[in-house]
């Protein structure tokens, strides 16, 4: 948080002028730069002759030597790595890739470090450490020259240094169980030197000033009264209000960037314009209420309202009536959505609209009322001594059977709450927004399995072989390799993607294209919409139940607009979400855990997502859900409200009951908003 939004920078100068002891410039505080210091000898040459001459080094950075500015080190569980019962010649180690049939079998047997019939338990100090830890090591095998290496160390290189989410699923889960990440015990935690944690302000450390609550660091800021650092002070102090005044107070700017949602990410961008005196410069929002409860909007609101009272043009794409309702001017797109929507369908003033036909004039008063009746609890998930991030020892039972509304003030704990604690356990399945991994080919029909019904069903329907319907095999087009694009790289400018002239972006060889299946070519058929493949495939020679069934569900979570052949890498996180939703529908897991569910959902589809999850808590199902529209509150059967505020302000269970309970008994800032929204 400190580095995407310069308060670091601003920060670390304070700390360089102020803090003793005095230790350098501002990178001496910087946990980026690598850390030098101490004397040596360096050999020079003057007049001929050859003079050693002693020279300082100076501190340059403030890096902890020891976990090289990551502030985690990791660590290895043996158990994970090898059998200790077998030798190597026997398979002992279990590690993905590292077959002793192959290269690696070869490169072990000809070290001539271990014995490779020798069971690994009975291994000495030294043979287990060449094994495990031998530093990089010429060796000859067959004639070969090779480099010999310890498996801790190759794993380190080949392993660790990638994204976990990024690696195959088998090696993802061995990484998971083999290795375990612990704050760095030299600088704990903090990812910086010595020198660095030891240089303080009154008795704190940048270190300290960066775990700091951002609100309590603001006002440990505004509380410094050195002169000749005032006008810096000034502007630091304002950037930390403006996230206190965003609504990210509750946050410090050692959190990785990495682990914000959306709505925070987007959030956090617009704190650079906040303080800005740049005037007319034109902003894009794109539903920036995203993860904020409707206390939380009112205040973005007035955040949009003085951007463009400074003199600025502000275009907020959004789906909140709050929103819409203070707009000067709102365009209308539609009548529907994919390829029955891209027309303006109304401009005017939020009165005009609300007076038109469209879909939007419709819907932008719609309002929910409370249930009359709740279904009745088949069970609970027990929550015993929560204490992630600013959870305070919370004891909660989340209901099972029923469909259980997690509510509270962006910050209160609410994810920290679901995914710290339930997300991983038996039977429970986390759907978020999250990017879905898979090459730029990847499509929902590659994502929920249903490509493979329909390319059998062509090769059936042609005499052929079924791979020849896949851009990703023998089908592909010779060109482009079935990327439908030709990528050119222009060196240091970004690259560019243009159509493939001879497949036309319809990624198959011609050839391919002349096989029809009820009239269409593959290529027609993953450019249908999800509507228009349900029909496509419920009736006729084209006829696929498996496909059907798939592509129902689909059209069930609001994706009836999509394309079934658009990339994954085009959708929406709430697109994603909804699409994993649809792929999960039709597997084991009998909980189902969602993160804001209607992000993205115009006002009249979040009726049929109601209508969703009440089919799946009548099918069985549990189905847990973090949201802050006032609508899924009121259809909930069962609320956890959390708060009473944001970061250390939260963290506590303020309200467990029904919605009319909640509205009853209106002690909290949900409560009030969920009356005023049902006109209670």
């Amino acid at each position: 948080m400190g580095t995407v939004t310069d308060a670091n920078a601003m920060l670390r100068i304070v700390f360089s002028r102020l803090a003793q002891p005095h230790i350098g410039s501002p990178q001496a505080y910087s946990f980026n730069v690598p850390s030098v210091s101490g004397a040596g000898a360096v050999t020079i040459e003057k007049s001929g002759k050859k003079i050693k001459e002693r020279r300082s080094f100076q501190v340059t950075g403030g890096m902890c030597p020891e976990c090289e500015g990551r502030g985690k080190v990791n660590d290895f569980d043996l158990t994970a790595l090898f059998d200790a019962d077998k030798s190597l010649s026997e398979g002992a180690l279990k590690i993905p890739g590292y077959s002793m049939d192959g290269w690696y079998g070869r490169i072990f047997a000809g070290s001539g470090f271990f014995n490779m019939d020798k069971k690994l338990g009975d291994f000495s100090d030294t043979e287990l450490d060449d094994l495990l830890r031998r530093e990089a090591t010429k060796i000859k095998v067959d004639g070969i020259n090779v480099t010999y290496e310890g498996v801790i160390l190759k794993m380190q290189k080949s392993f660790l240094t990638k994204d976990v989410d990024a690696m195959q699923p088998h090696v993802r889960a061995f990484v998971e169980r083999a290795v375990t990440f612990t704050n760095c015990p030299a600088c704990s935690g903090t990812r910086l030197a010595e020198h660095a944690r030891n240089s303080t302000i009154d008795g704190v450390s940048i270190a300290d000033a960066c775990a700091m609550q951002i609100s309590d660091l603001a006002l440990w800021v505004r509380g410094l009264k050195e002169p000749s650092v005032a006008p810096l002070l000034e502007a630091l102090g304002d950037t930390l209000d403006s996230f206190v005044e965003i609504g990210l107070g509750y946050l410090s700017l050692e959190r990785p960037s990495g682990t914000l949602s959306g709505g925070e990410a987007q959030r956090t961008k617009m704190i650079r314009h906040l303080g800005s005196s740049l005037t007319d410069v034109t902003y894009v929002f794109d539903e920036p209420t995203i993860g904020l409860h409707p206390h939380d909007i009112a205040r973005m609101n007035k955040l949009l309202l003085a951007l463009r009272d400074k003199g600025n043009t502000v275009l907020v794409v959004e789906h909140k009536p709050e929103a819409i309702a203070i707009a000067d001017h709102i365009i209308d797109l539609g009548p529907r959505a994919g390829s029955q929507g891209g027309q303006i369908m109304f401009e005017g003033s939020v009165e005009g609209l609300r007076a038109s036909d469209t879909l939007t004039g419709k819907h932008l008063d719609d309002r929910a009322t409370l249930k009359q009746s709740t279904r009745h609890h088949t069970g609970a998930l027990e929550i015993r001594g929560a204490t992630m991030n600013n959870l305070k020892n919370v004891d909660v039972d989340v209901p099972l059977g029923v469909l259980t509304v997690l509510t509270g003030v962006a910050g209160s704990g609410k994810s920290s709450l679901i995914h710290g604690s339930l997300s991983g356990r038996e039977d429970v399945v986390s759907i978020d927004q999250g990017a879905i991994k898979g090459s730029r080919r990847s499509n929902p029909a590659t994502y929920t399995g249903m490509l493979e019904p329909i390319r059998k069903a062509f090769a059936k329907a042609n005499g052929v072989k079924p791979a020849l319907f896949s851009a990703n095999s023998e089908g592909a087009c010779p060109t482009c390799n079935g990327a439908g694009v030709i990528y050119t790289d222009l060196g240091m400018m970004a690259g560019v993607a243009n159509p493939c002239e001879e497949c036309e972006g319809k990624r198959f060889d011609s050839l391919v294209l002349e096989y029809k299946l009820n009239g269409k070519d593959i290529s027609e058929v993953l450019g249908f919409s999800v509507a228009e493949a349900v029909k496509f495939f419920a009736a006729g020679e084209s006829k696929i139940p498996a496909a059907h069934k798939i592509l129902v569900r689909l059209a069930e979570v609001g994706l009836g607009y999509l394309t079934i052949g658009q990339p994954l890498t085009t959708l929406s996180g709430g697109e994603r979400q909804r699409l994993k939703l649809a792929s999960h529908m039709g597997q084991d897991g009998g909980i189902y855990v969602l993160d804001e569910p209607t992000t993205g959902l115009h006002l009249a589809d979040v009726q049929q997502l109601l209508g969703l999850l009440d089919k799946l808590v009548e099918s069985g199902k549990s189905v847990i859900i973090i949201e802050h529209h006032q609508a899924v509150m009121a259809h909930a059967d069962w609320i956890i409200d959390l708060g009473p505020g944001a970061g250390h302000d939260g963290g506590n269970i303020v309200f467990e009951g029904t919605p009319a309970q909640l509205v009853a008994q209106r002690k909290t800032l949900t409560a009030e908003h969920l009356a005023a929204y049902i006109g209670a």
